[in-house]
């Protein structure tokens, strides 16, 4: 599997810069002064019925319905099926086709009870089997999935079986607490049995819209499925758009052709454009962006952890947040978890650029200088990337910033430069965050940090079944993260998606939106 391809993935998508290139574009949208950007997406009763139009980057010519896959049409995801269980707006996992769940005393062997009268869009009848079917297919080596590791680590194909029409059984090799949150996955959705062969384009599933048209990276409409079991939707219709520039997809909404920016991030100068323009603003997700610089653990530069430690007192998130993101966000210390989510640990690191020119000083690195590389891929990057480097230049460390294509960034750059600035999507579970990004010899540990100290951590929590000492678990393991890793994160930001004034009920949550609720105003 490429990195680009399961990165795309990752991150939930791809963003672009508009800024400066986007404002120059506006002539004629009916622009008013700039305004500050809203706080919060807007909340109301919308109309019954509607058709709301979304622009969206397309992945490629080659994009598919099949959720599994690295190449699925993220947008379509969540309207089309549902999975057995989700995350709600505070990351706890709930309910979706599973009612209720539970595992043997050693959290060993998790048993998941589905809901009755669920059936299919094609009318078929939703039972264990489907699930069974569909967590297997996510299994499937030639399949891909970027799923497919994390679920492998803890059992096999048929390790997973229908013990009656509506039960599941999963044994897992080694005891999770916190397996049922893994399943949130958005590669987690639930397919007819039997339908991976067709599912890229039928898009047969369970959920609140039916697929009436999908053409890879073109457009598409899904319509409301009048028998969805946690009842109808408000929209009567959706119709996808793929927009691969971003500045285009931002003058489609000035000028009133689409409603709802997806997976676009507007940098602030955007936004504030967006907000200043008759007839669209801007909704706010809190903390949806989680920005990172990961210096490479295997790299001449950072093998000594004096030098790793000294780059991380040399800066003050504080001071970054302020400057790249004019203070909206939180500051990050060098924690991943996202600030709010259960099993943070609530710890400020040190700031001490004196301290940290003397480090570099024991470690014959004093003057230590080395490139940062940055990219427009997205909006923030290089605003972090600039204001981190003049934090640190304090301690006498000069950082050359390079910038990357955005068409390679993450193919010629990610864990492969000495140092770099990064984002990840929020929204996963903190069991899959630290695993998965962290872990020795995962895929997605961008830093290639080993340690087996915190990889014996992350075994111990997961066998854990008390919960108080399973996320003191967790917590030492971020500690291990801030105190030890050559991972820094200075910062988590919001992330400002462009709609416009009609559109209510905006709320987005685990990697998708609320189609069920949102709506549009008369």
């Amino acid at each position: 599997m490429s990195v680009h391809l399961s990165r795309r993935t990752l991150l939930g998508g791809s963003v672009g810069a508009l800024g400066a290139v986007a404002a120059a574009n506006l002539s004629g949208c009916g622009v008013q002064a700039p305004l500050s950007i809203p706080t919060a997406a807007r909340t109301g009763t919308p109309a019954p019925g509607g058709v709301m139009r979304i622009a969206r980057p397309a992945a490629s010519a080659a994009e598919t319905l099949d959720s599994a896959s690295s190449l699925n049409a993220y947008e379509y995801l969540g309207a089309l099926y549902n999975r057995l269980v989700r995350q709600d707006e505070d990351g706890t996992t709930v309910p979706d086709l599973a009612e209720e769940w539970d595992s043997d005393p050693t959290a060993s062997r998790w048993t998941f009870r589905l809901r009755r009268g669920v059936r299919f869009h094609d009318g078929r009848e939703f039972t264990a089997e489907d699930v069974v079917y569909s967590i297997r297919h996510v299994l499937d080596p030639e399949i891909g999935s970027p799923q497919a590791d994390t679920l492998a680590s803890m059992f096999g194909p048929e390790d997973v079986r229908a013990i009656d029409p509506l039960t599941v059984q999963f044994d897992l090799q080694a005891a999770n607490a916190e397996f049922p949150s893994l399943l949130t996955s958005y590669h987690c959705y639930i397919i007819p049995d039997g339908s991976a062969a067709e599912i890229g384009t039928t898009g047969i599933g369970t959920g609140p819209f039916v697929l009436e048209s999908f053409t890879p990276a073109g457009p598409g409409v899904v319509v409301a499925n009048e028998d969805y079991f946690d009842g109808r939707p408000v929209l009567d219709r959706i119709e996808f758009y793929s927009i691969q520039d971003a500045t285009a997809r931002v003058n489609a909404l000035l000028a009133g052709q689409v409603d709802l920016l997806a997976q676009t991030n507007l940098d602030h100068p955007t936004a504030r454009v967006v907000t200043g323009t008759a007839g669209t603003t801007v909704a706010r997700v809190e903390n949806a962006q989680w920005y990172t610089i990961p210096m490479l653990y295997s790299s001449e530069e950072f093998s000594d952890p004096r030098v790793r430690q000294a780059m991380k007192l040399a800066y003050d998130p504080e001071a970054i947040l302020r400057t790249a993101l004019q203070g909206e966000g939180d500051a990050g210390w060098d924690n991943p978890v996202p600030p709010g989510m259960a099993g943070r640990l609530d710890y400020q690191r040190e700031y001490d650029p004196e301290r940290a020119g003397a480090l570099l000083a024991e470690a014959g690195k004093e003057g230590f200088t080395t490139t940062l590389h940055t990219s427009a891929y997205e909006a923030n990057l290089t605003p972090i990337a600039t204001a981190f480097a003049d934090q640190v230049a304090e301690a006498g460390i000069t950082l050359r910033i390079t910038n990357v294509s955005a068409d390679s960034y993450y193919t010629s750059s990610w864990m492969q430069t000495p140092l770099m600035v990064s984002y990840f999507a929020t929204g996963r579970p903190l069991d899959q965050l630290l695993n998965q990004i962290f872990r020795s010899g995962s895929g997605y540990n961008e830093s290639l940090w080993e340690n087996q100290q915190f990889d014996e951590l992350l075994d111990a929590a997961r066998a854990d079944v008390n919960e108080s000492t399973r996320m003191q678990k967790y917590q030492d393991a971020q500690q291990l993260i801030i105190d030890e890793s050559p991972h820094m994160t200075p910062l988590f930001g919001d992330r400002l998606v462009g709609l416009s004034e009609r559109v209510v009920n905006y709320r987005e949550f685990g990697f998708e939106f609320d189609y069920l609720g949102i709506g549009l105003e008369d």
